[in-house]
């Protein structure tokens, strides 16, 4: 009986011993394709002492430079940014970010309000897979299913990714267990490259422009959480001239409106591009949807003067702690630049984003 409890339960083990090699094997890596997949593991290795907390999509992570509102203010900052994250992704992170740290002030990018429902699985995953396990976690999935996905496929990404096997490359193997290399500088995925547009565009009219309720019950959960927890929400609109991302006057006013009636910040920085120094023709890399460094670095040392001014924040600039983990990550910073500037010099363009070797 011993014997056969004890063969039983080898096997077991070895089963689920395969199972998880399977599993770590088969994950995508986003180590040459969707890059930016891996932004959200990237917080769990950072330092959680931030000031301020940035949550959104890439109107986040590819605009707002820590290492510019360190260097100009002391302010030590976190985006916790990934591709097209929808207002309950940003939410649950927010929540799941205070198991953590507390923030002075968490931003929220206000351009996923557009979307009132799931947009894709690829999108969910880029937000959803990075993600430590907690209830957070738990409820963002359930919050963003599309009718196709299911839960369990969350749990035990194995289901979902067991076709794989004729997508693998020599990354699936090498990186099954161990870390990729680190892509972001605390959230910001930089580019230094210059694609230009030299007139303003718009999107196309729409028949309706009321936001979906959906994105206010989760602006309204934001708000509270904040409050409950004694930090600031502060509302933002990045700076871009796409008409895809196109901001609307209508939704403008809408959001405008939620921030008067519950005394937030919201500041839409498209309002002030001129003030912010801010030149589509040589500060965006894919003709006017992304800032690239020069703009991002314009639109953060403009943001940062406001921080200061309305949040009263410390200038941790010679204070020991922050001087030792900033000194590395502008050092990191300046690295993943010269690799830019390098590449540029050598093709005559960058094809994407580079991290640390």
């Amino acid at each position: 009986m011993i014997k056969r409890i004890l063969k039983i339960t080898a096997f077991v083990l070895v089963l689920v011993l395969v199972l998880f090699t399977l599993q770590r094997i088969l994950m995508p890596k986003y180590v040459t394709e969707a890059v930016d997949g891996r932004l959200i593991a990237e917080y769990y290795d950072s330092a959680k002492n931030h000031d301020v907390v940035f949550v959104g999509d890439c109107e986040v992570y590819e605009n707002i430079s820590p290492v510019k509102l360190w260097e100009d203010y002391g302010i030590a900052s976190y985006v916790r940014g990934s591709p097209q994250q929808l207002i309950w992704h940003s939410y649950y992170l927010m929540e799941e970010t205070l198991r953590y740290e507390t923030p002075k002030a968490f931003v929220f990018n206000v351009l996923s309000m557009k979307y009132g429902e799931p947009q894709s699985e690829a999108y969910n995953r880029l937000a959803l897979d990075g993600m430590k396990w907690s209830q957070s976690k738990a409820a963002s999935i359930q919050a963003s299913m599309t009718e196709e996905e299911d839960f369990i496929s969350y749990v035990f990404p194995l289901l979902r990714f067991h076709s794989r096997w004729s997508e693998l490359k020599a990354e699936d193997f090498e990186y099954a267990f161990k870390e990729v290399p680190q892509l972001s500088i605390n959230g910001y995925l930089m580019r230094i490259d210059v694609d230009g547009v030299d007139e303003l565009r718009r999107g196309q009219e729409l028949g309706d422009y009321t936001l979906a309720d959906v994105c206010w019950e989760y602006l309204d959960k934001m708000r509270v959480l904040c409050e409950e927890n004694g930090v600031e929400l502060i509302l933002m609109k990045a700076p871009t001239n796409t008409p895809q991302w196109y901001w609307y006057d209508q939704w403008d006013d809408q959001v405008k409106a939620y921030a008067e009636q519950y005394g937030l910040r919201y500041y839409n920085f498209l309002k002030v591009t001129d003030e912010i120094g801010i030149d589509y023709n040589t500060d965006t890399y894919d003709q006017g949807g992304h800032l690239n460094l020069s703009g991002a670095e314009k639109l953060s040392a403009y943001f940062g003067q406001i921080l200061v001014d309305e949040l009263a924040l410390t200038d941790h600039r010679g204070e020991a702690e922050y001087e030792a983990i900033w000194t590395v990550l502008t050092e990191q910073y300046n690295q993943i630049k010269k690799t830019q500037e390098k590449l540029l010099e050598e093709n005559g363009k960058l094809t994407g984003f580079t991290g640390l070797e």
